[in-house]
């Protein structure tokens, strides 16, 4: 099996951007994130003209919203909701014995504060939230995939400056301790780290701020692809696609990839 995941930031926006990363890294399972369209106006016909017959979707008008595209049939296709919200940022379906979550973290805005930013508070309580779900329902030794935009890059060098961003939001230490809590609740394994050592800078998505993105190479990890432990074996390959953050019109995100010999 391969799986990419993608926050395409918004879909239909950038199907052409869509086909390009489809025409280029030949995924056989596809979980994308924002993108930003409701369920009754997804682009069915134009997932499936790409080569997906299989599609899950979970989506609301103009913000959030994941979607599985699957060459394999999907089942048992399931919404998860958290922090009492209907926001559209987790979808699982099962694709050839795998189950695939695809998830988007909330993104936590600008202030490290959770007394002062409503939006950091909830993406707090909702880091604690899924680690708690997934500790109790436990099943670790089933083949699960979880993929998504987690928006917390929890490694020193999973970001430009470790000390620069110790303050901002997505590389504070209470982020990096929430997420490492939710890897330990199923002890899922990071599959890129297993292939790029982690003493390797690595990064997924760049700012549409910076004037220079390639040359500023101002990055952070914040897309990523756990397995259960007993996927980790069955690990083949992995890919950052930095290339296409300079496609035109790009999605700030890259897409990452991962090979699973999922026989």
């Amino acid at each position: 099996m391969r799986l990419v995941t993608w926050n395409i930031n918004s879909l239909r926006l950038r199907l052409p951007l869509l086909a390009e990363v489809v025409a280029a890294l030949r995924p056989d399972v596809l979980c994308l994130q924002e993108t930003k369209v409701p369920d009754p106006l997804f682009p069915l016909d134009a997932c499936r003209d790409l080569g997906f017959p299989h599609v899950a979707h979970h989506g609301m008008k103009g913000y959030n919203g994941v979607a599985i595209l699957s060459r394999l049939p999907l089942d048992d296709i399931r919404t998860p909701g958290w922090c009492d919200r209907s926001d559209c940022r987790h979808l699982i379906a099962r694709a050839g014995g795998v189950e695939v979550h695809c998830l988007y973290v909330p993104a936590g805005g600008d202030i490290p504060d959770p007394e002062a930013n409503p939006r950091f508070a909830h993406k707090l309580d909702f880091l604690r939230e899924l680690a708690t779900w997934y500790r109790e329902a436990g099943e670790a030794g089933r083949p699960a995939v979880l993929a998504g935009d987690f928006n917390v890059a929890p490694l020193p060098t999973d970001v430009w400056s470790h000390r620069q961003l110790l303050k901002v939001v997505s590389h504070t230490p209470v982020e990096v301790e929430l997420l490492n809590d939710l890897q330990k609740s199923l002890g899922w394994v990071d599959a890129v780290r297993a292939f790029v050592p982690p003493e390797e800078k690595l990064y997924t998505w760049w700012s549409y701020r910076s004037p220079d993105w390639a040359r500023n190479d101002r990055g952070r990890r914040l897309d990523h692809v756990w397995v259960t432990p007993v996927l980790a074996p069955k690990l083949r390959s992995v890919l950052v696609a930095r290339e296409c953050r300079a496609w035109n019109q790009p999605s700030d995100h890259v897409p990452v990839l991962v090979d699973i010999d999922a026989g």
